[in-house]
């Protein structure tokens, strides 16, 4: 225990002899530690707000779309066949097992009026469950009813963007909008999403029911999707076949025939975002640990420079009896005091700039602390592995040849 103090004492007094060329060497450490703290804030803050995004497309959903036809040699695209109605959401809902909810969904941009103000916004026509489809919850009012989509009620729920745009600050519950010259009453004003990962407003939008949107807004006869949300992720696949079964029954699709509708589930998105978040964060890391690794070389070459300055030193320490591991725990206490003293500064600097770029972001400011631990014991490996070499060179040194050193 007293040769360690011993240690320590050599160590820090060597290193206070240079003071501006030890701040340099530990600013690799530094820089290296702060961008591995700074990069995994970044990196979880990102991950969050991509996965609060694909949350808001909603959990387990399955969208189901109608096909496409061909007409005069011309293929409609995708939603063209018209092919799905208000009874093949019923259907799916009362005989597939393992779906929670559905919402049959039409929908078309609309001119809202209100006294004197008016808003265009995109109108949709969806079923009661709908916001509980999407997890998205109501922030004044209420979700209109089972019973408002079998009457086919003039009733709307407004995205907060449309409610501001027509209501100002009052309160918008209860009050009365036109839609093509129809009166409607708010029943419910959603709560505030903001953007979605391409940009556009999610709160620039308005809800009422299908069958109202149907009969009396757009006059249509067929559904421009069916979403449906299944009870877990595991129940998706089972969802997607026994779906795909009960529409090909219902259409009278022959065997053998291509389906007339389309299927889509949101796995594909979860799976791209979760491979482009790891990217990331393998690409952040990679830069930080390239640091660390530069931070290390620097200090392994001052304690080389260090050693061939202090030969003279070296050679009067073993003169006088110091043992081959005393000159080692010497300077492998140097290397390890920089690395150690770089990387406590570099995650203090790292977690406050995490901060500031969470906070410029609007971003959750996210910093596991096993993530602080691992930049900290990671800079004091660097410095036990950049110290081993010069302390073995110095402890190897022939106290003979380094006493003539000039």
């Amino acid at each position: 225990m007293m040769r360690l103090v011993a240690a320590i004492r050599f160590a820090m007094r060597a290193l206070r002899r240079s003071p501006m060329r030890t701040l340099l060497t530990m600013l690799g450490v530094i820089i290296g530690a702060g961008a591995e703290i700074a990069m995994v804030g970044v990196g979880n803050a990102a991950r969050l707000v991509v996965q609060g995004h694909i949350a808001s497309l909603g959990h387990n959903v399955v969208v189901v779309s109608p096909g496409g036809v061909v007409r005069g040699g011309v293929f409609s695209g995708i939603g063209g066949a018209g092919t799905l109605c208000p009874e093949d959401a019923g259907a799916i809902r009362r005989e597939i097992q393992g779906v929670d909810y559905v919402s049959p969904e039409v929908g078309a941009s609309t001119q809202l009026v209100s006294g004197h103000r008016n808003w265009r916004t995109l109108v949709l026509g969806e079923g009661e469950d709908y916001v509980a489809l999407r997890d998205w919850r109501i922030e004044s009012g209420e979700m209109f009813s089972a019973e408002d989509v079998a009457r086919a009620n003039c009733v709307v729920v407004l995205g907060k963007t449309v409610a501001r745009g027509l209501f100002g600050e009052e309160a918008p519950v209860g009050r009365m909008v036109r839609m093509r010259g129809i009166p409607f009453r708010v029943a419910g004003v959603l709560e505030e999403r903001g953007a979605n990962m391409l940009g556009e407003d999610q709160d620039d939008l308005a809800l009422v029911p299908h069958t109202t949107a149907m009969r009396r807004l757009f006059g249509m006869n067929s559904l421009r999707r069916i979403n449906v949300a299944a009870r877990s992720r595991h129940m998706v696949p089972h969802v997607v076949a026994e779906v795909s079964s009960l529409l090909r029954q219902r259409h009278s699709v022959p065997e053998g025939e291509p389906d007339d509708f389309v299927i889509r589930t949101n796995e594909m998105i979860i799976r791209t975002a979760g491979f482009v978040t790891m990217v990331l964060e393998a690409l952040l890391g990679t830069i930080a640990a390239v640091a660390l690794l530069v931070g290390g070389v620097g200090i392994m070459n001052t304690m080389l420079v260090s050693v061939t300055e202090r030969t003279r030193e070296i050679g009067v320490r073993v003169a006088l009896g110091a043992r081959r591991r005393d000159i080692m725990a010497q300077f492998l206490v140097e290397a390890v005091t920089l690395s150690t003293g770089g990387g406590l500064i570099g995650v203090v600097l790292g977690l406050v700039a995490s901060s500031v770029v969470a906070g410029q972001m609007g971003w959750p400011n996210l910093m596991p602390p096993g993530n602080v631990a691992l930049a900290f014991i990671v800079s004091a490996g660097v410095g036990v592995v950049s110290g081993l070499y010069p302390a073995m060179r110095a402890a190897d040194m022939s106290p003979v040849d380094a006493l003539r050193y000039e």
